[in-house]
């Protein structure tokens, strides 16, 4: 005869057994499912688990990227991502970058003939105009689930179907042979002083520097220096690739600002030593740089969450800082941007300033007074 403490071992095992089948659906954590039911209500779409999305994305086996990102990118990602699911075997990366094209690729998008296209680029000029097009997953919801490997923070938390992987900070380059080091800005509204009055410093006439101030100091403050700037009569260009160039080769003296993504791999290229950059707090950072999001004409939209997940990756994340470079999130342990702004005080543009970025960018070049064609 079996003992009473067989039978309530046995008792206790059954009991078990319910509350396990009790927490799990189909593979799926009872939260899961709770959180797939309320996100349909919603209007969104989401998924149980993980291996729900790779069974359907094993059946699409294609993938089409539109991206903001390098080109050196693409060889490193794609074999990275055909590693981790290798039933992947038609991934293809187009480059998308430059003003005009954005504004032509949203028209093709709203003509409805962008729908090759899985994975769309989503510029932070433009982010108002992109978002209604995009497929309505709740990536939010399933990542807090652990449905899909993506921090949180890397998720618009209120469109929930967009995310940005990369981060950008603002620095200050300068060459040293025009400027010494003492004289260079460690505020900045040292840029106001008499002495950088007259051609003194360059600014780009795009303000994304200056805008990105916004969230640290307030629009009103941030709009009030971008007048006195303009004031000092500095030299302006566009393109902080070409600003910083510039000063390497020692055509001007200082520059606000440029990204840290440029100014770094061109100080360690400059052969004369003069290029140097300064960081100055509050640091203008990104956290949210651009977005992307799949498209809600995708033909492959279980492989482009895939896609997304890997580029939130630690194994992306690293290619990106390698080869972008240094244009990690701001959020991933051990990425540069995250280690440069590391206990620093900083601006933080993240997703409640990001669909507001545009009206910064455009106030602050009206506030900078350039004078308007006739009619």
């Amino acid at each position: 005869m079996r003992s009473t403490a067989y039978k309530i071992v046995v008792s206790l095992n059954v009991l078990a057994s319910l509350v396990l089948a009790a927490t799990y659906v189909g593979g799926a954590t009872a939260d899961a499912v709770k959180t797939q039911k309320e996100s349909e209500a919603k209007g969104y779409i989401a998924f149980r688990n993980h291996d729900e999305i790779v069974s359907m994305a094993k059946k699409e086996g294609k993938l089409r990227v539109s991206t903001g990102l390098e080109t050196p990118n693409f060889k490193p990602l794609v074999a990275g991502f055909k590693q981790k699911y290798p039933f992947m075997s038609d991934v293809q990366l187009e480059p998308i970058r430059g003003t005009d094209v954005y504004q032509r690729f949203l028209l093709e998008i709203q003509a409805g003939q962008a729908k090759e296209w899985d994975v769309i680029y989503i510029p932070i000029d433009f982010a108002k105009e992109y978002m209604p097009y995009l497929m309505k997953h709740d990536l939010l919801n399933m990542a807090k689930q652990g449905v899909i490997k993506i921090h949180p923070g890397m998720i618009h938390p209120g469109e929930r179907n967009m995310v940005s992987v990369t981060s950008t900070i603002r620095v200050v380059p300068y060459n040293a042979k025009l400027i010494a080091d003492n004289d260079v800005p460690a505020k900045w509204d040292d840029f106001l002083k008499p002495e950088f009055k007259g051609r003194k410093f360059v600014l780009d006439i795009r303000p994304l520097g200056v805008a990105a101030l916004v969230p640290a100091w307030g629009l009103e403050r941030t709009l009030e220096f971008a007048r006195k700037l303009a004031a000092q009569q500095p030299i302006w260009i566009r393109s902080g690739t070409r600003a910083t160039t510039a000063i390497a080769a020692g055509e001007y003296p200082l520059y606000l600002g440029s990204g840290l993504h440029v100014a770094s791999p061109a100080k360690d290229k400059d052969p004369t030593g003069n290029l140097r950059y300064r960081v100055i707090e509050p640091i203008p950072t990104r956290i949210v740089e651009d977005g992307i999001g799949i498209l809600n004409t995708a033909e492959h939209p279980h492989a482009a969450l895939l896609w997304l997940e890997f580029l939130a990756s630690p194994e992306a994340q690293e290619i990106i800082d390698k080869y972008d470079p240094l244009k990690a999130s701001v959020l991933t342990p051990g990425s540069v941007n995250e280690q440069v702004t590391r206990g620093k005080k900083l601006s933080l543009v993240d997703w409640n300033h990001f669909a507001k970025f545009q009206e910064y960018t455009e106030k602050i070049f009206a506030a900078y007074g350039f004078p308007k064609a006739d009619q």
